[in-house]
């Protein structure tokens, strides 16, 4: 079953904000063994629109195309002082009543604010102009730290390179961790982020030899990742001292060796959730969590779903596809 996703343009809309999604969503997924997303730009008024970038875009369809759209994003607000058009606002709510999932990138989530859409859920926008959305949306819960967040079925980035976590995120929801693992490889963006929102995109590691007994260590932990590792013992296993491991290990990963592991753990976690049926125990055991409360805890804490819940949801978008 296809998916389309609605990209709204504008007057001196972003070209960036424009693209990221494009990018995203365009990249060939039929090659990855999943349904490809149909992209359309539409806009208020078709036409050619110009971009702040100094050129225009050729734009055919209108906000109609907001009727059938899977998803809708509103890229970044091009003035936050400016309230968008009625019939804009009118026809985001329209969608988002009819059941669309809807994006708000950076100062987007100003856009869907406007339309009331984020009336007493969490938000995220760009943190230069945190204060100000503030000021104007009491109502809305912002949190300044996150790179991204999703309230039911509405999500809100921060600035720039958040709309590419954000973008990922979403697929990641709709077709699993490793797809879009895939995805942020092909594109040849930061898979590690670090942020109130903690991004769990891979981080690839070189490959390893004998003369890199740094890699070797780390892809023998990830191959162990039910085991206790911790500073000493992956030192030791590399054959260095902790303050050496410590030292080449942030500067190879740019990371600490606690989140690391909580990154690979919680991807481990992901992945047997989505392809397997076996009990929460066991994953929470294989992934390496101590306990099943443990991971319950982590799991939910970066996801926003507890792990049951997330097998579920996944089967399910799964069914549908």
């Amino acid at each position: 079953m296809s998916h389309t996703i609605a990209v709204i343009a504008f007057h001196g809309v972003s070209a960036f904000h424009l693209s990221v999604p494009s990018i995203v969503f365009g990249d060939n997924l039929l090659k990855l063994g999943v349904p490809r997303y149909e992209v359309v730009l539409c806009a208020e008024k078709p036409g050619p629109i110009p971009t702040m970038s100094g050129f225009d875009i050729d734009v055919r369809q209108d906000l109609t195309v907001l009727a059938s759209a899977d998803t809708v994003i509103m890229p970044a607000w091009r003035n936050t002082e400016e309230r968008p058009s009625g019939a804009l606002l009118d026809a985001l709510r329209a969608a988002h009543a009819r059941g669309s999932r809807m994006v708000g990138l950076c100062l987007g989530s100003f856009v869907l604010a406007h339309a009331g859409l984020l009336d007493g859920r969490k938000a995220s926008t760009h943190w230069a102009w945190a204060e100000e959305f503030e000021a104007a949306f009491a109502q809305v819960q912002l949190d300044r730290d996150a790179l991204y967040i999703e309230d039911g079925n509405i999500l809100t980035s921060a600035g720039t390179a958040a709309a590419i976590d954000c973008c990922l995120h979403l697929v990641r929801r709709d077709h699993g961790a490793d797809i879009a693992n895939q995805v942020a490889r092909r594109l040849v963006v930061a898979p590690h982020r670090h942020g109130g929102q903690a991004q769990y995109i891979e981080k690839p590691l070189p490959e390893s030899d004998d003369r890199d007994p740094l890699s070797s260590t780390l892809t023998w932990a990830l191959t162990h990742l039910d085991a206790p590792h911790n500073l000493e013992s992956l030192a030791a296993h590399a054959s260095m001292s902790v303050r050496t491991f410590t030292r080449h290990f942030r500067k190879k990963t740019g990371t600490t060796l606690t989140r690391w592991l909580l990154n690979h753990r919680l991807q481990r976690a992901q992945r047997l959730l989505e392809t397997g049926n076996c009990s929460i125990d066991v994953v929470a055991e294989t992934a390496g969590f101590k306990s099943t409360v443990t991971f319950r805890q982590h799991f939910t804490q970066a996801f926003s779903i507890p792990p049951a819940a997330y097998r579920k949801q996944f089967q399910s978008q799964q069914l549908l596809s």
